[in-house]
């Protein structure tokens, strides 16, 4: 048990960037836990930090050992509460990362939902558009659109058949104009989002003819998804979001879906974690009340077939 203390502590000095910190948590002097991590270190044969006066990070080789480290210690934890024989109760923690828009209107309500039927369980969420780096940063899972570009993630299906459309509100379409073809956003005040410090200005969509692209240009960019919603709700230009951030604001009559021909690039939610072995019981849980919960919601808006929409064009005056 001496051996699974020293784990505990560096991980918690990992997650916090620092000895003392970690050392309060468990109640320990700092001198007693810089010891124990000499002694870990010296264990393993190699450096786990890189120490200085005024900060404390990682060596690649502490953050190989954060990963295994962090399995060892869900695994006595789950072992720990089959052996009192309370393995339905889930207890411990669990560290989740949600995108802005989606966790503040969605998410955040359900995860109440989820503690009342898991009283023991302590929740720690990171809301926020950025991407969490689910190896180095304390989280365990992570929601995230797209496919993950790193294949080594394990990556649950939540929404497979979410995608993008174009929105805007009454107000701005009376103002502005309806367009009727994506090339025609060029002329529009259009709200981009950045990612990663990428600015997403180029919009793509498919239609009966194929795909087409249409590069963007607005006088507003955020790296927070729920500005955007909300500059569009404002009136304030054209936003290119996720079914699942803005079907409710469709619904109560905010936000109208634009070029109705045209379908927005896929956007599929995926629940992300770094390896299949952190899929806790706690973990497992909350995807099931997701996916029940996200399956309720509406389906975006249908794209009509190559027939509809010839027949639509025909009947254009």
């Amino acid at each position: 048990m001496k051996a699974l203390g020293e784990l505990e502590l560096f991980v918690r000095a990992a997650d916090g960037g620092s000895f003392s910190a970690a050392a309060r948590s468990l109640e320990l002097s700092p001198a007693a836990a810089s010891a124990a991590i000499k002694r870990l270190e010296a264990e393993l044969q190699t450096r786990l930090f890189v120490r200085s006066t005024r900060s404390l990070r990682l060596t690649p080789d502490g953050e190989r050992f954060l990963a295994h480290c962090r399995v060892a210690l869900q695994a006595l934890s789950e072992g720990e509460q089959a052996l009192r024989g309370d393995a339905q109760a889930l207890r411990g923690s669990l560290q989740l990362s949600l995108p802005s828009d989606l966790g503040r209107g969605l998410v955040l309500g359900w995860l109440d939902e989820f503690l009342l039927q898991h009283p023991a369980l302590r929740l720690r969420v990171q809301v926020t558009d950025r991407l969490a780096d689910v190896y180095r940063q304390p989280v365990d899972v992570a929601l995230r659109y797209g496919a993950p570009a790193d294949s080594a993630l394990v990556a649950l299906p939540l929404v497979p058949q979410n995608r993008r459309v174009a929105v805007a509100s009454p107000g701005y379409l009376a103002q502005h104009g309806r367009p009727a073809h994506p090339q025609e956003l060029r002329d529009h005040n259009c709200l981009r989002f950045l990612l990663s410090d990428d600015v997403h200005a180029r919009w793509r969509f498919h239609g009966a003819a194929g795909d087409t692209v249409v590069a963007v240009d607005g006088d507003r960019t955020s790296d927070d998804g729920d500005a955007v919603r909300r500059w569009a709700i404002a009136g304030r230009g054209i936003a290119y979001k996720s079914w699942l951030d803005v079907g409710g604001d469709v619904a109560a009559g905010r936000l109208d879906v634009l070029l109705p021909d045209w379908r927005g690039e896929a956007a599929p939610l995926h629940l992300v974690c770094a390896d299949r072995r952190l899929l806790s019981p706690a973990v497992r849980a909350l995807r099931d009340l997701l996916a029940a919960r996200f399956a309720a919601l509406p389906l975006p808006p249908a794209q009509p077939s190559v027939a509809q929409s010839r027949t639509a064009r025909a009947r254009s005056p």
